[in-house]
């Protein structure tokens, strides 16, 4: 078992999250899992031997409480995959200050500042840092307007990613933004292509492959590349 993978996977408690847990156990892989309420992860702890921690990922002195928990293991994958939708009116003057502050922190800032004070456990080499981006967050592609807001976060995600990677002081690390597919899940809807397993099987059949090439990819879950 010492030889198994190491994951750190955020925000596990449901959708792709979940998912993503579900997909590494089943590969042999050692996976930690942050939640916001440790006792509503139910349905995460029945996955298997995955060990779950506490974080609202919005949250600094969160942050700062897990990087001590975790203070000395080494990962060879961290997927952060917390976000979400935003205000139902994603129309520029249908969203209030605060509605599109939490958004974009919540997708575009939290997501780095997280990063940033992981980094360092990232196995040098061969690991992997996965942000869940979305096709929506490139900008060359005009697609799903009702969902401004959510887009523009997304492309500030990868905005952000651009500059946190171009900030990495000689580390050979493989940087990926993900795309899943468009998935049935609370944010997907009933009406999306297709489910989690699939999503997730492709997510992390990337990783996989793209562990040790380093540089920063946007691919989807196909390993397609995707237009900034």
């Amino acid at each position: 078992m010492n030889s198994a993978k190491k994951a750190l996977i955020i925000g596990a408690s449901r959708g792709l999250g979940l998912g993503l847990v579900k997909t590494l156990l089943s590969d042999g892989w050692l996976v930690t899992a942050t939640v916001r309420n440790p006792q509503g992860a139910e349905t995460l702890k029945a996955l298997g031997p995955v060990r779950v921690e506490k974080l609202d990922m919005d949250d600094q002195q969160a942050v700062i409480a897990l990087s001590q928990q975790l203070k000395g293991e080494t990962f060879d994958l961290l997927f952060v995959n917390a976000g979400v939708k935003g205000p139902a009116n994603q129309s520029p003057g249908g969203a209030t200050l605060a509605e599109v502050g939490q958004l974009f922190f919540t997708n575009a800032v939290a997501p780095i500042n997280l990063a940033q004070r992981f980094v360092g456990q990232i196995r040098e080499g061969s690991g992997v840092l996965a942000f869940m981006s979305s096709v929506l967050g490139s900008v060359t592609m005009p697609d799903a307007p009702e969902l401004a807001l959510y887009k523009a976060s997304k492309a500030a995600l990868n905005s952000m990613t651009n500059s946190f990677v171009s900030q990495l002081d000689g580390q050979s690390l493989t940087v990926l933004s993900l795309h899943p597919g468009w998935v049935k899940t609370d944010m997907g809807g009933e009406d999306a292509q297709i489910d989690v397993e699939t999503s997730t099987r492709g997510l992390i059949d990337q990783v996989n492959a793209f562990a040790g090439k380093g540089g920063h990819h946007f691919v989807n879950y196909r390993g397609e590349t995707i237009p900034w």
